[in-house]
């Protein structure tokens, strides 16, 4: 959440950017240079003195409120209890999906079985649980860094775990552009983080190229989903003939 020392700071930067000293702001305000600094120093603004300095900036009030959520840090990860909302309601969490891929409302309407007044309802709601920032026309702007993922025990896994590992494995990944590689060895403890890091950048090479893709017609893209996935295991049955 933003708070006043975030406007502070993106007020600093606005004068920064115009080239505007303390001294001429002060002159635009009608106050003295000393009193400018102070105020900008305590924090102490009523809404009426930001409008002014907006005035004096030449920018709307509405597009520094913009830039203010702009540069708030993005999530890693939600809390158990917005996943929890998430799983709650099928359609929220199909949207909650598309909007990790930066679907459009338009684009979610059109591929699912949701009205867009449903839509309109999943998108309010996910902008409530934290996941976006609703905007006019139904635009939003996505609050999850690049390196969110979702609880590895959490609700949103645990869903998955239980409704669509199955189905993902059953396909024949025999298709252009698909492939499964299952490779087993034993390799020194050391050097793992570094196989997972790698992975890592493939994940996030992905993303970025999803990013870049979205100014391609749409006939021109097709949905794929990327599992990559390392850990130190044994398959159950083999485990149970371990002497």
């Amino acid at each position: 959440m933003s708070t006043t020392a975030d406007l502070i700071t993106a007020l600093k930067k606005e004068l920064k950017a115009a080239q505007m000293t303390y001294a001429d702001l002060a002159r635009a305000l009608g106050l003295a240079e000393s009193s400018v600094k102070r105020m900008l120093a305590r924090g102490d603004l009523p809404l009426s003195r930001v409008d002014a300095i907006c005035r004096a900036l030449k920018i709307d009030f509405a597009e520094l409120a913009r830039r203010v959520a702009d540069a708030q840090p993005l999530l890693a990860e939600l809390t158990l209890e917005q996943e929890r909302a998430v799983v709650a309601d099928k359609k929220l969490l199909v949207c909650a999906i598309c909007v990790l891929s930066q679907w459009t409302l338009e684009q979610v309407c059109a591929a699912y079985r949701i009205s867009e007044a449903e839509a309109i309802g999943c998108f309010a709601q996910l902008d409530r649980i934290g996941i976006i920032e609703l905007r006019a026309l139904n635009r939003y702007r996505l609050k999850l860094a690049k390196t969110f993922r979702w609880h590895p025990h959490g609700p949103v896994m645990n869903y998955f775990r239980e409704h669509a590992v199955l189905d993902y494995f059953s396909g024949g990944f025999d298709h252009p552009g698909e492939g499964l590689l299952l490779v087993h060895g034993s390799i020194s403890r050391a050097l793992a983080p570094s196989f997972l890091e790698r992975m890592q950048k493939v994940a996030q090479d992905f993303a970025q190229q999803h990013q870049a893709d979205q100014k391609l017609p749409e006939k021109n893209r097709e949905g794929y989903t990327l599992l990559l996935a390392m850990r130190s295991w044994e398959f159950e049955a083999f485990a149970a003939m371990r002497r």
